[in-house]
């Protein structure tokens, strides 16, 4: 199997913004407009885009996982998504961020637990949380029950407390952890961009890499790698996570399922439901 990672929200980009001040402002005019943007520069299931990279997937023989900002068509909202590509060019699923963070409340909703599951290829079983998924505990203990054996850490940049993060998951899931995290500067800002005063307090490097590929024992086998664009490479024996739940298998002999029970919702979160009127004969009675 060969598995490629991106980061969090990778396309079009992580909108730092968020956090810098005036896209807060309520009924703010800059603030929507760039709203507007990042919503026509976002990915949609069966979209011509979609099926573009499907189609680079299957060329490249890779299985995906993408970061994404995702267009809802139908309501207009934007969600913080990951999308997992198979390396015969099928989308297999895509999981949407289930609580964005602080800022990023105004820019996506919530999402749901029908796309928490890890896939497969070649055999191979991988899944993704994004950025502080990775500590909710029910959210990783699902992922660790359908047996991943590669995990995409999915952050907006690999800082300290993040690698402990990544590194922490490699070592609880026994599992190849891929901790994506972008490099971001303002040189990639657009000359248009609609919040242009907030730039003056923007770092010239905004989000500083981080990415790293991490072994079940919790060690590096690659990176991390920060301040540069580059794409990090290994080549793994995928028995390693087999050896080492040997010592600790959260999911298996190191679980105690009589004590603790754990349940997940993954019926979609519909915002219209159909509730249909009983029929006579059907549960009722019928009147004169």
């Amino acid at each position: 199997m060969r598995l490629l990672a991106f980061p969090e929200a990778w396309v079009p980009a992580y909108p730092f913004w968020c956090d810098t001040g005036s896209f807060s402002k309520f009924n703010y005019e800059p603030a929507k407009k760039l709203q507007a943007r990042l919503r026509r520069n976002s990915l949609a299931v069966g979209s011509p885009e979609m099926s573009r990279l499907c189609a680079a997937a299957r060329q490249a023989r890779l299985a995906v996982v993408l970061g994404a900002n995702e267009r809802e068509e139908r309501s207009g909202s934007l969600y913080n998504t990951l999308f997992f590509l198979s390396s015969s060019g099928a989308l297999l699923g895509r999981h949407r961020k289930l609580v964005p963070t602080h800022g990023e409340r105004l820019i996506w909703g919530a999402g749901d637990a029908c796309g928490l599951r890890p896939y497969t290829d070649g055999g191979i079983r991988f899944g993704g949380l994004i950025c502080w998924e990775h500590w909710m505990p029910p959210a990783r203990q699902v992922l660790h029950a359908e047996g991943e054996v590669f995990h995409a850490a999915a952050w907006p940049e690999g800082g300290e407390i993040h690698q402990i993060a990544s590194r922490h998951y490699a070592f609880e899931g026994r599992c190849f952890v891929l901790a994506a995290a972008s490099y971001l500067t303002r040189a990639a800002i657009p000359a248009d961009f609609e919040l242009a005063e907030d730039l003056p307090q923007v770092p010239e490097v905004i989000k500083n890499g981080g990415s790293a590929i991490i072994a079940p024992d919790g060690q590096y086998i690659r990176g991390p790698v920060f301040g540069r664009e580059e794409l990090v490479v290994a080549e793994v024996d995928t028995e390693r996570a087999c050896e080492e739940k040997l010592t600790l298998d959260v999911a298996g002999h190191y679980s105690r399922p009589d004590v603790f029970e754990l349940r997940v919702n993954r019926r979609p979160a519909a915002q219209v439901k159909e509730a249909r009127a009983k029929q006579p004969g059907k549960g009722s009675k019928a009147r004169k």
